[in-house]
């Protein structure tokens, strides 16, 4: 019977993605020792293992060779693609002014924003008489 995957974090703290990104940064230059992760992320045991489980909750697989270095499979750039970003704590103002713009990040944030104000008119138009 396989392992049970552990539900990926709903939300990253910004620190711990911060962790992560320099996690990958690190496994993204090539294969790296456990001690030389811990070293450079100032991290335990505990907290390292606890990082590999988090991404591989994400999507992004790390590899423990038989040299016993670990490895990122399929490359930085997929697996920065596949890392959630914190919240940045933006107000609706600063969200339509950064949705404006010809990229696909554009477009992807444009179509969030434009779901969250169509939900918000939704709640306020479904019964104007009904307190709230």
């Amino acid at each position: 019977m396989g392992r049970i995957k552990p539900p990926a974090p709903a939300a990253l703290t910004a620190p711990r993605a911060a962790r992560l990104y320099k996690l990958l940064t690190l496994l993204g230059a090539g294969p790296q020792t456990r001690r030389h992760l811990l070293t450079r992320l100032r991290i335990d045991i505990r907290g390292f293992y606890r990082d590999l489980e988090a991404l591989r909750g994400f999507g992004i697989e790390v590899l423990a060779r038989p040299d016993a270095k670990y490895l990122l499979e399929g490359g930085l750039d997929a697996a920065l693609a596949r890392l959630p970003f914190p919240d940045p704590g933006l107000n609706v103002r600063d969200a339509l002014l950064l949705a404006n713009g010809p990229t696909a990040a554009h477009r992807k944030l444009r179509q969030r924003v434009n779901a969250f104000l169509q939900r918000g008119s939704a709640a306020k138009s479904a019964d104007p008489h009904k307190p709230r």
